[in-house]
């Protein structure tokens, strides 16, 4: 690809982009010095499963390989064990050292699900903050002022409410953007929560010397609910290595304003085609849930196995559309005593926490024989060959 190519591929889809032109400087550099960019993305392995959430990052990552550029994807085992608010309005709870190692393998593993191996460098920043004495953090810290820190969005208002901000989460952006300076990143690729870390890593480079790095920010995507930002610990998140079955019927249940995002981001549809499919779908051309299960097949077809989509929506539409049982129905063995339905769908696996397992009975989502029982003080003596159905997608066979 020529310059300009490479510049129509790489900037679709960003929000932030800081500047277009020192990226085009930086690729007619290396096209004329025929090497590749380095193009940094930092993940804290705060949780092990990779979701749809990354996969726009990952998306646009895989996007700089095929244009030629190397990826350094840093797994943040040291930064992890620190905690970082990213946004949100409390401190992100700082991970034991093993909890930390067995998430960035995990990690390791799933990220080349997208990612092309042969130009992916996959680093651990323990590498060097690990070995930083006390003198070197003073040192760096000369290079930020707390009026810096506090333009970062998420400290100004929870500094606004009194809310503590402890001078750890203060250090947190600048070792990420030390981070930028010990890889040389030409490019740092982030959320858009993000910004304010990956701006500061141009400042840190700067005052070390380097060339600052190009900063993309990309969209947050929402997850299941279509408000929150797609979250793990927030149980609205589809993970790219469950099974075709529930990322199937989880991508039908997302909202028809939703799906198009998914569309663009997830998939990375052309803006033309995916406004063809609105054009239709608003004329009534073509209906909602045939544009949800192409979304569906396409993502389990790129995430578990070509073919796999086809038969994931065929099992779905027989399911829910026919009223039928799935084919892989599991069996729960389970005393021939009488069971409070709440704790019937606890000891089934069903619901975490009998919390859960009232929101869903009150709800209307526990059916015995496909009979709704919506009071949480019933009673269930389970029966050889007795089907519970929680919620849209989980069915047992019961046998005593």
């Amino acid at each position: 690809m020529n310059v300009e190519q490479q510049l129509e591929l790489l900037t679709a889809r960003h929000v932030d982009l800081i500047s277009a032109d020192e990226l085009k400087k930086k690729l007619q550099i290396a096209k004329k010095e025929k090497r590749g960019l380095r193009i940094k993305y930092g993940a804290d392995p705060s949780a092990p499963d990779i979701h749809l959430g990354h996969v726009v990052g990952l998306n646009k990552l895989r996007e700089f390989q095929a244009a030629g550029h190397t990826v350094v994807f840093i797994i943040g085992d040291f930064t992890g064990m620190i905690g970082d608010p990213s946004g949100k309005s409390a401190t992100r709870p700082a991970l034991s050292k093993e909890q930390v190692l067995e998430n960035a393998e995990s990690y390791k593993k799933q990220i080349f699900k997208i990612l092309d191996p042969e130009k992916t460098e996959v680093r651990f920043n323990s590498e060097w903050l690990g070995e930083m004495k006390f003198e070197d953090v003073i040192r760096l810290s000369a290079h930020v002022t707390v009026a810096q820190i506090l333009a970062r969005d998420d400290f100004s208002k929870r500094y606004a409410d009194n809310k503590p901000i402890s001078l750890v989460e203060f250090l947190y952006p600048l070792i990420q953007a030390y981070d930028s300076v010990v890889v040389e990143a030409d490019v740092e690729l982030g959320g858009t929560d993000q910004l304010f870390n990956l701006l500061l890593g141009r400042e840190l480079q700067k005052a070390c010397g380097q060339e600052p790095q190009v900063v993309m920010t990309l969209p947050l995507i929402e997850g299941l609910d279509g408000v929150q930002k797609m979250s793990k610990s927030l149980g609205n998140y589809i993970g790219i290595t469950e099974s075709a079955k529930e990322i199937f019927g989880k991508l039908m249940s997302v909202s028809d304003e939703l799906m198009w995002k998914y569309f663009m981001h997830i998939l990375c549809r052309n803006p033309e085609e995916i406004e063809a499919m609105r054009n239709k779908v608003s004329s009534g051309e073509l209906h909602p849930r045939a544009v949800k299960d192409e979304l569906g097949r396409c993502a389990v077809d790129r995430f578990v196995g070509a073919g796999e989509g086809q038969k994931a929506s065929e099992e779905f539409a027989r399911i829910f559309s026919k009223n039928e049982l799935p084919d892989d129905l599991p069996e729960i063995q389970l005393p021939a005593e009488e069971l409070g339905l709440i704790e019937l769908v606890v000891r089934t696996g069903f619901a975490s926490s009998n919390g859960e397992a009232r929101r869903l009975i009150q709800q209307g989502g526990v059916r015995i024989d496909d009979e709704q029982i919506s009071d949480i003080k019933a009673t269930v003596t389970p029966k050889d060959s007795m089907i519970l159905k929680v919620g849209k997608r989980k069915f047992a066979r019961l046998k005593v």
